[in-house]
């Protein structure tokens, strides 16, 4: 058994692709020493800024021997049928085996093909998967026809103790690598993985992205520690600074206390965003007028020019910050309003003025359903939207929301209007917060309705994994507000007139059919966002079908009660009734051309055990429609499960396709008022399992 050694050394990968890119390259490298049948024992990979990096112990040395038996004409068929298979085999008619198989004598090719060398296909493999690797975007460079994220620097290829001559574009593999860029370039020549880690680790590389992490957690915080301070979590940008460093090395700088007044949302994004600064707080969370930088270098002075390099950067960005801080303060936001005017929302859409016109009037009417004061909650909507003309925000986008609070609290604004300002955006993610406050609710839901309403009216939809205007999002912010908040609103008259407000859109004049659209999208993103919570989606679509079922907190409660009763055997023999009993309508209605959904006649029931399934069947339904009148599901369910027995019974000792065709119809009529009971809780047809 063999190891192979693959490295490919770049100009620097961007720290965000390089997790995919690995991952895609081992896949693509396994999958095709698979399909060469050359087995392996393990793989282990490796990225840095700068290369992809795979080890993989145990391959043999060559492709095992392949034997390959094919049929052929019969023994006695035309010679020319027999020519034909032999070319196409490419033997000689004393190489054929003529065997009995049952069916006659037929002849059979028995090919034996030897292996070829192993190096030989890993060469086919590594460029194939090179070719085929499929960054997000990528780049030739002079006039070679291969594309690559970066220009190539280097090849390593080594199997079994030799260099393979592995070739992509110009750069032809090699038996060296290098080290750091600065602190260790010279060239070495690895004999194997072992040694390639050994030696990259002394050449100040450390290869493992893992290692890379733990090594900047580890030194952020022994130095965070030593100021009395914390790291600020920040996984996603621990997340991009392992990617950027070969040998990370952490240190800590200092902000000028004058832009200490400054947010704090605008001190961490400004660090964060572009400098991929790490921000850091005091025992009560309080940010202090410190941060930390990820170097590639500790430095031939301890690092000190590089902190002092960095902090002069940083200087002048939060200049820039402070003046925009103290620049917008002289307006009130609400003068700015006025100003959306000039902002296009959508061409069709109308402009951001318009907009917070709308989601004024929608919050007023959400706030009576949600608690909260209308009139605070039509003024959160009116300036959700204005810290967008904001010097601020324009430098800073990511702080659009959160600069609207800071400056409507400025300006003496309620707090309640404040803080739904900040929060009318949330969440934007399934581990984003939930607003809580009732106006930050109101304003939340207006914001997310109204971009459904808008988008859906004018046929601008979501399409396979095309979503240019986040409406899968916006959907699920409409339904984590409502659940998180057990909030009891009728979607289906607040989405139609959501959609009246755009009356130039709607193109067919009919808010009502587009409200349905948005009503049946939030249902299917209703059922992926349980579906991630153990929730059978079937169980909502059959509770969704009804119809009339628009209130997302009663229609959980339902799936609740419909998923405890299938559950039971109960259940579980009553969906099995069901089926039964729909089955055998459809299947006698399509042959009679006829429908039997009416009610049956008493009068007709020629057993007991009929009208004791009608009564039974009558009582249930009256019970089932007192107990979801009163949202009593759980009511509502133990009334189905009475059905049980009389339906059992009723199978066991009745003839339904009976000679007399009255009684028959009559039957059927019965069997459809099953389906009709129990089509008032759910639509039964849609529950698998």
């Amino acid at each position: 058994m063999a190891e192979l050694l693959v490295e490919i050394l770049s100009e620097e990968i961007p720290a965000r692709m390089q997790a995919q890119a690995i991952a895609d390259f081992e896949r693509l490298v396994c999958a095709g020493l698979g399909e060469a049948d050359l087995a392996f024992e393990r793989v282990r990979r490796f990225v840095t800024p700068r290369r992809l990096a795979l080890i993989i112990d145990g391959l043999p040395l060559a492709q095992p021997d392949r034997t390959e038996e094919r049929r052929g004409p019969r023994a006695d068929a035309p010679d020319a049928a027999i020519g034909g298979f032999l070319r196409s085999v490419g033997l000689e008619r004393r190489d054929l085996e003529e065997r009995d198989t049952g069916k006659g004598r037929f002849l059979f090719a028995v090919i034996r093909r030897q292996g070829r060398d192993a190096g030989e296909v890993i060469v086919e493999v590594l460029e194939r998967a090179m070719r085929t690797l499929p960054w997000p975007k990528s780049m030739r460079w002079g006039d070679h026809d291969v594309r690559w994220v970066r220009p190539l620097q280097g090849l390593l290829c080594r199997f079994a103790g030799q260099t393979l001559p592995l070739c992509f574009g110009p750069v032809a593999a090699g038996g060296t690598t290098c080290g750091h860029r600065f602190l260790a370039p010279e060239a070495f020549a690895p004999a194997d993985g072992a040694d390639y880690l050994r030696t990259l680790a002394a050449a100040n590389v450390m290869v493992d992205a893992d290692a890379r992490r733990q090594a900047i957690a580890t030194q952020a915080d022994r130095l965070a520690a030593g100021e009395n301070l914390t790291v600020r979590a920040d996984p996603a940008l621990l997340d991009e600074v392992v990617g950027l460093a070969e040998w990370p090395v952490v240190m800590i700088g200092r902000i000028d206390l004058r832009f200490m007044d400054v947010p704090a949302e605008v001190l961490v994004t400004a660090m964060r965003a572009h400098q991929k600064y790490f921000s850091l707080v005091d025992g009560d969370g309080v940010l202090a007028p410190r941060f930390l930088l990820v170097a590639n270098t500790p430095g031939v002075d301890g690092g000190r020019a590089i902190v002092a390099g960095n902090e002069r950067v940083l200087r002048a960005r939060l200049a820039d910050a402070k003046f925009f801080w103290d620049q917008d303060r002289r307006q009130a936001l609400a003068s700015r309003v006025g100003r959306l005017a000039g902002r296009v929302f959508h061409a069709r859409l109308g402009s951001d003025l318009d907009r917070v016109g709308r989601l004024a009037r929608l919050a007023r009417e959400l706030a009576v359903a949600v608690g909260a004061d209308p009139e605070l909650a039509a003024r959160a909507a009116e300036l959700c939207k204005a810290d967008l003309t904001t010097g601020m925000v324009g430098e800073f986008p990511e702080l659009q929301g959160a600069m609207g609070r800071y400056y409507a609290l400025h300006d003496g604004e309620d707090a309640a209007v404040a803080d739904a300002i900040a929060d009318h955006y949330a969440p934007q993610g399934p581990s984003d917060r939930c607003p809580a406050a009732p106006v930050s609710v109101a304003v939340a839901l207006a914001d997310k309705i109204d971009t459904l309403a808008g988008f859906f009216a004018i046929g601008e939809t979501p399409t396979g994994s095309k979503d240019p205007y986040a409406l899968r999002r916006a959907a699920l912010g409409v339904i984590r507000v409502i659940i998180e908040n057990r909030l009891r609103l009728a979607l289906r008259p607040l989405l139609a007139g959501a959609v009246a407000s755009y009356p130039d859109a709607v193109a067919d004049g009919r808010p009502d059919a587009v409200a349905r659209e948005v009503l049946a999208f939030i249902a299917d993103r209703l059922k992926v966002h349980l579906r991630a919570h153990g929730v059978r989606h079937d169980l909502i679509a059959a509770v969704f079908a009804l119809g009339g079922e628009d209130d997302l907190v009663r229609l959980l409660a339902r799936v609740d009660a419909l998923k405890d009763f299938l559950d039971t055997d109960d259940g579980a023999n009553l969906l099995t009734a069901y089926r039964r009993a729909s089955n055998i309508v459809r299947i006698e209605e399509k042959r009679d051309g006829a429908s039997y959904d009416e009610e049956a006649e008493p009068a007709l029931f020629a057993e007991e055990n009929e009208a004791l399934l009608h009564r039974s069947l009558m009582q249930a339904r009256q019970r089932i429609a007192e107990a979801l009148t009163g949202e009593r599901f759980a009511a509502a369910m133990t009334a189905l499960a009475d059905l049980r027995r009389p339906i059992d019974t009723f199978f066991d000792s009745v003839t339904v396709n009976c000679a007399d065709a009255q009684l028959r119809a009559n039957r059927l009529k019965l069997l459809s008022q099953i389906r009709s009971a129990l089509g008032g809780v759910a639509e039964f047809s849609l529950v698998e399992g």
